[in-house]
């Protein structure tokens, strides 16, 4: 049995908690939790019956710990991270792992000399038609790909930036593009391969933060595909939709959905017994816009530990995700397209706004 910590009882901390918490994870249970703001260490204490702290250090000396997951502001992973490594306990951090690549090399250094793994949530991978796309993909199913293409139209209020100060800033959170689309941005980049350049526009249409709440980014994959992003947390009244589409020379195939979890089109050229049952096999109704990824996602963090495997989303898979990030940032602060590998000069994310 591992026993599970959280370090930040905001907005997802709810998801964790319960997953952890209500033993819906198996060889998982969750021990302790702490937040700055006691009232909200309190509340997921109480209600799971065990001991909550305003202090990270005094709880990972005061309790029995194995595992800890880092829930707290994008901006602040990178220091509770690194905090955290020194008790030598492996450590899961929510997206994006870090909002600046000097945060993300540090975070895999102290993890690497404390002999600490760092897992990187993107649970979105673990989604049932996700999964089945990726198995057709390492099969070739595809032939040569063509143009890979992600959409999130999510709603997100004024109301929503103002539950916490640090929503929308560049220092602690950035736009659609490092919080909402960020997993989508990660499944583009597995799916489709190794990106070249990209170029990208984007705006704040009707919320008032620093970051954008739209964004359109076209990418030039390694491969020699094409690839569209666009963000937007500017949908009225309600989310959407969360999407995904593969396009190749000997198929195609759409994951629709408001969490990338309906299988909407499977098409390829030489068929498989199997493809007439996976519209309906591979789609399922998510509770919430976080889907069922994040069980899934737990499941595999024990397993990798128990059974000493690897993981799917270490600290390089979540610091490469974040570089393409940060690189389409790059892009909309000068109007260039912009190369992988580069060095961030005009990039915001990260950054004390003037």
């Amino acid at each position: 049995m591992l026993k599970f910590a959280l370090v930040g009882c905001g907005r997802i901390a709810k998801r964790h908690s319960e997953l952890l918490g209500l033993s819906q994870i198996k060889n998982a249970s969750l021990v302790a939790v702490c937040d700055i703001i006691e009232e909200k260490a309190k509340a997921i204490g109480k209600k799971f019956n065990i001991p909550y702290y305003t202090d990270m250090d005094e709880m990972m000396q005061n309790e029995d710990i194995d595992v800890v997951s880092v829930l707290t502001e994008s901006g602040n992973h990178a220091k509770h991270v690194i905090n955290l490594a020194k008790y030598g306990k492996h450590i899961v951090v929510e997206k994006p792992m870090a909002l600046t690549i000097d945060d993300a090399d540090a975070m895999i250094q102290a993890c690497d000399e404390n002999g600490c793994r760092l897992f990187v949530v993107k649970q979105n991978r673990f989604n049932v038609p996700v999964v089945k796309l990726r198995e057709a993909l390492e099969a070739d199913r595809f032939g040569k790909l063509v143009l890979g293409t992600v959409r999130v139209r999510w709603c997100r209020p004024q109301e929503y930036y103002d539950q916490d100060a640090w929503r929308g800033t560049w220092a602690m959170d950035g736009g659609v593009l490092t919080n909402q689309a960020s997993h989508h941005i990660d499944l583009l980049e597995w799916m489709m391969g190794d990106v070249e350049s990209v170029f990208a526009k984007s705006t704040t249409a009707l919320v008032d933060i620093e970051a954008e709440d739209t964004a359109v980014v076209t990418l030039k994959f390694k491969n020699g595909a094409l690839g569209i992003i666009e963000a937007t947390t500017a949908v009225r009244p309600k989310d959407l939709e969360g999407s995904l589409s593969i396009l190749g020379e000997k198929g195609n195939v759409e994951i629709g959905g408001f969490a990338v979890n309906k299988m909407l089109h499977w098409n390829f050229q030489e068929k498989l017994s199997e493809d007439e049952e996976v519209l309906k096999k591979y789609s399922v109704n998510p509770p919430n816009v976080y889907g069922f990824g994040h069980q899934a996602y737990y499941e595999h963090v024990v397993d990798s530990i128990i059974n000493n495997k690897a993981q799917l989303v270490d600290g390089l898979v979540g610091r490469k995700s974040l570089e393409l990030i940060m690189a389409i940032y790059e892009s909309i602060e000068t109007g260039k397209e912009v190369f992988l590998r580069f060095k961030p000069e005009k990039c915001k994310l990260g950054q004390i706004s003037e």
